[in-house]
């Protein structure tokens, strides 16, 4: 027996980690009228909670792809949304901002150095790492 599919296409490979379709339930959330209890209905529980402020829930979405035959099937990313949720004292939703993949491209990163006095090598240190490069860089291997 043979079967015939017609106009069948087959579906993209994709892989999703963290909540589903998180950009239309964040829609469904309305500010200072929700509150904790319908977030946890409507999205679940968060996957982040800020540790300075416990009142700021975070929640993500990835969506990875297979690439087409000339990307030799490396994986491709679809989309990349974050959702981060502030709360008053009071579990009422204050703040809803929701980042794609676009905007989270658009975030300007410094490129300003931290100078960590405590890894710094004291003079000995680094006299004898200075040492011991001049006497192993003569070896024959």
């Amino acid at each position: 027996m043979i079967v015939i599919l017609s106009s069948c296409q087959l579906q993209d490979p994709n892989k999703t980690h963290g909540i589903f379709f998180l950009e239309n339930r964040a829609k469904e959330l309305t500010l200072n009228s929700s509150n904790k209890n319908d977030v946890m209905k409507i999205i679940g529980n968060p996957q982040i909670k800020n540790e300075n402020n416990k009142e700021s829930w975070i929640y993500l979405e990835r969506t990875l792809s297979k690439g087409k035959f000339h990307k030799l099937g490396k994986h491709i990313l679809m989309d990349n949304n974050v959702l981060v949720l502030d709360f008053d004292k009071y579990g009422i939703l204050t703040n809803k901002i929701f980042l794609s993949k676009e905007d989270i491209n658009k975030i300007q990163f410094t490129k300003k150095t931290t100078i960590n006095n405590l890894s710094k090598k004291s003079f000995v240190q680094s006299f004898l790492e200075s040492v011991r490069q001049k006497m192993y860089s003569g070896r024959k291997r």
